[in-house]
């Protein structure tokens, strides 16, 4: 495929006298990597991995000012002290080794200084914090599981009492020269230029919201007054480093959810005010009231595709300095948006953690082998939780310093299961040179991940990606074919890899036998015309005759069909209930609240979501719950009838459900048959993924990875 597609996302551009060799940034993100402030191995070998995937600009983000006052994570990278740019230096050098550019973006925290807080610290804001009318109240913790509940009590500290500090003139002069000093140690370290952070209710967005600054100074008030911190800021860089050395102003479009706050409207003004104060470009971001969970991921980490374009379109129109945009814009969306002028730069935060190589692939002509990110907020997720980002189908990365370049001798293995974890440790093991069989006891590679594409679509893209790697590899796939110590013992292996996915049982649930009850299994099977004494014993003849035809002709393996079909019909009541709160059955909820069912969940547990990452279980929840889903965590005595389920809410309240199916989607526990079976048959043996405990996607990549690890060990 020609690069041709892709023309205006690989032509040249420039920031102030910065020379850029594409459209393609990585967007300032706190990756949690830095050692007390100091950016050392792990983090500039994440950074060069980047650089060498060719985009144009990497922007290491949140580099506080004033560190370890104003830090919002533990693991934040420091640029207030001296002390802090050997370390820059380091990064700055190998990104400038393969040829990108390297900015480092500033920032202060301001009433989101978490680190202040736990070390008891004052927080320095605008103003003191008040109530503001039609403001959620949700916590974070408000989802948390009852485990992530549990490990938070076990290994956290308690919180001190959060102190405020209402800022001064001198402590508005303090922190206006330390932005300043903080860009010209960026400039020492060897950096192209700087971005300063102005959003996300940091402590230069604080000031620009009405909801935040309710100060009655120069600095509160009109528009032009919030604005001027943020632009004494940009005047006093500018005066640090001089005109050449590119700097720019991150801003937020709009404050979503928030009735008093930042409006498009005003952004576009201060856009205009940040021109006039000499800023070399404008990143348009947003941010969101963070007492509405769902809106977590509806701001300046979208869930929604291209969320926040039409604000960078809108602002483009009113400056006439560079515009960088950003939000889970897809690179031909990206394209398509940069020739019309709607902006200048494409910056792309989790694209580039689940494949850094992207823009080098798109310029090689090999958009198809991009590695998709598939948007399930584990690398956010992490930073919630204070952990180092990381990437469910990328596991090398944040550790790229460990990844090692030797590659071994070659040897033979078998890998058995072709689930993503399976196929991800074939694709691994054929790059690196081994003969490689792969055994799939059905029809077709995917494993439970074909019905997680089905009910969330860009799991598909995964699926496809990894398909497409193994059919451009050397591996020698074994289709319907069980993984029998007689048939081991003729390939002859050095080691067998298993990945044949968890054991799903019917839980020991009352009318768990009613023909009109599914387990996961079960409803796989129907979905992709496959058949077992259970499934015949529960679904009509003509109804199995169907899904037949349908899996003879391909369309159950189409998944985009597939998708589409199942809204004008399925073999499913209009009154559907699942039994268990988890990925699948949230997931499952979704799909057929989306056609037309009324659905109920119950589960035991106390708080529904475990398997989803945080802030995609932000979003899942609130959305089932505005589509008239009705949850009920917490119950007991979970019987099913013929015709409803039975069963008692947390309040001690007997419900009766009414029922036309029940899928019960629990059950689901390790798997070890296949792996001791081989073991026990004198075979060197490596189980991972869900067949050792179930991990979802991240879990059957990172088993892969850490399995193949395991061979050259």
């Amino acid at each position: 495929m020609s690069n041709a597609a892709y023309t205006h996302l690989l032509a040249p551009g420039r920031i102030g006298k910065m020379e850029l060799r594409n459209r393609m940034i990585v967007t300032a993100m706190g990756v949690n990597l830095a050692k007390d402030g100091i950016c050392d191995e792990r983090i500039r070998a994440f950074h060069e991995e980047q650089a060498k995937g060719g985009v144009a600009l990497v922007n290491m983000g949140v580099s506080g000012v004033a560190w370890p006052s104003g830090g919002n994570q533990p693991g934040q990278v420091a640029i207030s002290d001296d002390r802090f740019i050997p370390g820059l230096k380091a990064v700055a050098d190998a990104v400038h080794a393969h040829g990108a550019k390297f900015s480092i973006q500033i920032h202060h925290g301001g009433m989101v200084s978490v680190e202040d807080m736990a070390a008891g610290r004052p927080v320095w804001v605008p103003s003191l914090p008040a109530r503001v009318e039609g403001a959620g109240t949700q916590q974070v913790t408000d989802v948390w599981t009852k485990e992530e509940l549990e490990h938070a009590a076990a290994t956290g500290k308690p919180m001190p009492k959060v102190q405020f500090k209402v800022m001064t003139g001198d402590d508005i002069r303090t922190v206006v020269a330390q932005f300043a000093a903080g860009a010209e140690r960026a400039k020492q370290a060897g950096a192209d230029g700087v971005e300063i952070h102005g959003g996300h209710g940091y402590l230069i967005s604080g000031f620009m919201s009405p909801k935040s600054n309710h100060r009655t100074d120069e600095y509160g008030g009109s528009l032009e007054n919030r604005a001027r911190f943020m632009l004494e800021i940009l005047r006093a860089v500018r005066a640090a480093v001089g005109p050449d050395f590119a700097v720019w102003v991150k801003i937020d479009a709009q404050e979503y959810g928030v009735a008093k706050g930042i409006k498009l409207e005003d952004a576009v003004l201060v856009a205009k005010m940040v021109e006039a104060a000499g800023a070399d470009a404008i990143t348009v971001t947003s941010y969101h009231d963070t007492g509405k969970l769902k809106l977590h991921s509806e701001s300046n980490i979208p869930h929604i595709p291209g969320w926040n374009l039409p604000a960078a379109e809108r602002i483009k129109a009113a400056v006439s300095i560079p515009v960088i945009a950003s939000g889970r814009v897809e690179p031909e969306v990206g394209e398509a948006r940069i020739a019309a002028g709607g902006f200048d730069f494409l910056a792309m935060g989790r694209k580039l953690l689940a494949d850094p190589y992207l823009p080098r692939k798109l310029a090689e002509g090999k958009p198809e082998t991009i590695r998709p990110c598939i948007y399930c907020y584990t690398c956010v997720s992490a930073i919630y939780f204070r952990e180092p980002v990381r990437c469910a189908v990328n596991s090398e990365n944040a550790l790229e310093y460990l990844c090692s370049t030797a590659r071994p001798a070659a040897k033979r293995y078998v890998v058995v299961g072709g689930g993503p974890g399976g196929m991800e440790a074939a694709r691994r093991l054929d790059e690196q040179g081994h003969k490689v069989t792969l055994l799939e006891r059905t029809g077709l590679l995917g494993g439970t991940l074909q019905f997680a594409a089905l009910a969330y679509e860009p799991n598909q893209r995964l699926l496809k990606w990894l398909r497409r790697e193994i059919g451009q590899s050397g591996v020698d796939v074994r289709l319907n074919t069980a993984a029998t110590p007689e048939l081991m013992a003729g390939l002859k292996p050095d080691a067998v890899l298993v990945a044949t996915g968890p054991l799903r049982t019917m839980p020991p649930i009352p009318g768990g036998e009613l023909p009109h009850v599914f387990s996961g299994d079960d409803l796989r099977r129907l979905v992709q015309g496959q058949s077992s004494p259970e499934l015949a014993r529960k679904v009509s003849a003509p109804v199995r005759l169907l899904t037949r035809l349908a899996a003879a002709t391909g369309l159950t393996s189409n998944l985009d069909m597939l998708r589409t079909t199942s809204h004008w019909w399925m073999p499913l009541g209009k009154r559907m209930v699942i039994v268990g709160g988890s990925l699948v059955g949230l997931e499952l909820a979704e799909f057929l609240r989306e056609r037309g069912r009324a659905v109920t969940v119950v589960d035991e547990v106390p708080r529904f979501g475990a398997g989803l990452t945080l802030v995609r279980r932000m979003r899942v929840l609130e959305e089932l719950k505005e589509h008239g889903v009705v949850m009920f965590p917490g119950a007991a005595e979970i019987s099913i009838g013929a015709d409803a389920v039975r069963f008692v809410d947390k309040t001690g309240a007997a419900q009766v459900i009414a029922a036309d199916h029940v899928v019960v989607a629990k059950g689901v526990s390790a798997n070890p048959v296949v792996a001791d079976q081989l073991r026990q048959a004198g075979f060197k043996v490596h189980a991972f993924g869900d067949c050792t405990g179930v991990g979802y996607i991240e879990g059957a990549m990172r088993g892969a990875a850490d399995a193949v690890a395991a061979l050259n060990a």
